[in-house]
């Protein structure tokens, strides 16, 4: 077994060997890499021993920070147990236990856990469900699905396939299947603001059920906040109506809480902001405090009881992970809600939204500022290349990617989404870290769109 011997031996190392996640890898190894040697509270330290404060949790998985004692803890208790055993005919104790207080804390009317082990695949899980239970049901003409407009639900085949990225997920097209695709309120990018943009989202929902709701299984929604597309705010009381559209026509409403929930938004789930419970919500990121991968699909009496049938009928759910409920994962996971209730974190949230929001008004008024979209610690903002025109930079500008770099030039980590700079701190993060996050970000945004640092 060979290690690393030097900080450039690691960085030629992962140049030779590592392949990254939604990285050109051409561009990478041009580059001086980023490799992480540890975490303390909403700081990452580099193998240089430079720090980073965690601008966007760690791909939005974090919640209490890094090294969190209790949840250390946590996760060495149950390796002193057992590390993992299968939930295929069996179960484990804190699978258990996490199962019965995700209902508890769940929309109403969620009462049924299914583990996975990432957010993709348990949007795969909920997609499969959402199908099988109609044809348990004898209804076999109900097998498309409503997607909307640039929507990301994870990297696997059925993820991809009701995912509406073109970037992302065209390539793939062949491999999938199709699905019917609405618009996602973008009110910034709609004439006429939010309430139309409302309106075009639920008349093209509207005209579609009322076409052709007798083939719909299910519609997947990101509630309140699409994510990957620009963290775009749905207008208030939109996803109430989507919820009372899909209850009309007796088509299920699936919710994409993988990047929501826990707290994110400012309630424990997007969907309670609006009072809905959906029939199937899938949950994952910040489940485990960002620790292990673990996530969840939530379903109703009513779906499972599709399943539930005597042996001959072959109404068994057929799926699983070979991780599935992982006892570390789960036992975390209990630590890390543990955690949210004592500190009463929910509550703090919303606090520390205002704070950050009234730092970033701040940029408001700034020539290429286009909008500054927030709900919770979820933040985007907007950068145009003229307020009024609002006429986006080119792909080519690269000006994402510039001021992440710049930002971490200045000690903050955060990954663009194409022009819209992101900032998801930890929900644990005090206002005075919130206060130099929101410094770095702003300077950041400064030095690129208007001194043109990195051009």
């Amino acid at each position: 077994m060979e290690t690393a011997t030097s900080c450039e031996e690691l960085a030629a190392w992962n140049k030779a060997y590592l392949w990254h996640p939604f990285t050109q890898m051409k561009d990478y190894v041009q580059s001086e890499p980023l490799i992480i040697e540890r975490g303390e509270g909403v700081l990452l330290y580099d193998v240089r021993g430079r720090a980073y404060y965690d601008g966007f949790s760690s791909v939005w998985l974090n919640v209490h920070g890094h090294n969190v004692p209790e949840l250390n803890e946590a996760v060495a208790s149950q390796l002193a147990k057992v590390a993992h055993s299968t939930l295929l005919g069996m179960a484990n104790v804190p699978a258990i236990e996490l199962a019965a207080n995700l209902v508890r804390i769940a929309p109403e009317r969620l009462t049924k856990v299914f583990y996975s082990d990432a957010g993709a695949t348990g949007v795969e899980i909920a997609l499969k469900m959402a199908f099988q239970y109609w044809h348990n049901r004898g209804i076999g003409r109900k097998t498309k699905f409503i997607t909307m407009n640039q929507a990301y639900h994870g990297d696997t085949i059925g993820a991809v396939s009701v995912g509406a990225i073109p970037l992302y997920h065209d390539v793939f097209r062949p491999l999938l299947f199709s699905s019917c695709i609405i618009p996602y309120p973008y009110a910034y990018r709609t004439a006429g603001g939010a309430s139309a943009a409302m309106e075009a989202t639920l008349s093209a929902l509207r005209e579609l059920l009322e076409s052709r709701a007798d083939e719909i299984a299910a519609l997947l929604v990101e509630p309140i906040v699409q994510g990957a597309s620009g963290i775009i705010v749905m207008p208030q009381g939109c996803l109430r109506e989507i919820a009372a559209l899909c209850r009309k026509h007796d088509v299920l409403l699936i919710a994409d809480e993988v990047a929501t929930g826990f707290g994110r938004t400012g309630a424990m789930f997007a969907c309670d902001l609006e009072g809905v419970s959906p029939d199937l919500m899938v949950v994952g990121k910040g489940l485990t405090g960002g620790y292990l991968p673990l996530a969840a699909t939530l379903a109703t009496d009513e779906i499972y009881a599709a399943f539930y049938a005597d042996y001959s009928e072959q109404k068994t759910f057929f799926h699983g992970h070979s991780y599935t409920g992982n006892p570390l994962g789960c036992a975390v996971a209990l630590a890390s809600l543990r955690l949210l209730e004592e500190r009463k974190m929910i509550h703090t949230v919303n606090a520390k939204a205002a704070f950050a929001a009234k730092k970033l008004a701040l940029l408001a008024d700034w020539p290429h500022v286009g909008e500054i979209r927030q709900q919770g610690l979820m933040i985007g903002i907007e950068l145009v290349r003229g307020k009024k025109s609002r006429e986006p930079y080119s792909w080519m500008d690269r000006i994402g990617v510039r001021v992440s770099m710049r930002a971490r030039e200045l000690g903050m980590l955060t990954r663009p989404l194409g022009n819209v700079i992101v900032l998801i701190p930890p929900l644990a993060s005090t206002e005075t870290e919130l206060d130099a996050m929101t410094d770095i970000l702003a300077a950041a945004i400064y030095d690129v769109t208007e001194e043109g640092w990195g051009a």
